[in-house]
């Protein structure tokens, strides 16, 4: 599935203020601090990043020099904002370190 099909799948699923509210609830969770509360929107981010993943067929690339990072640039244009969080950096620094680490670079 092409990026922009992904995209308008996840925008048709989940309207916009559904998307809106996602992104702006998991910025008020992660600034509480609150575990149980931020497990729970993690969760729920996981589940939707996990589709994304796998429409995109995407797997680890074996350098950071091949890295795709399509399925965040779909999360972020599916849901404004979300670059804000803490989810979407971890996401972007775990699969940086992943490739780092079995790579050796």
């Amino acid at each position: 599935m092409n990026q922009e099909h992904i995209i308008k799948t996840l925008k048709q699923s989940y309207p916009r203020e559904v998307r809106k509210g996602l992104v702006k609830s998991l910025l008020a969770i992660e600034k509480s601090q609150d575990r149980q509360a931020i497990q729970e929107q993690y969760r729920l981010i996981n589940q939707i990043f996990s589709y994304v993943l796998k429409e995109c067929n995407w797997s680890m690339p074996s350098s950071s020099v091949q890295l795709d990072s399509t399925p965040l640039s779909i999360m972020h244009e599916a849901f404004p904002q979300l670059q804000n969080t803490q989810w979407y950096q971890d996401q972007a620094l775990l699969t940086k370190h992943t490739i780092a680490l079995q790579s050796g670079e």
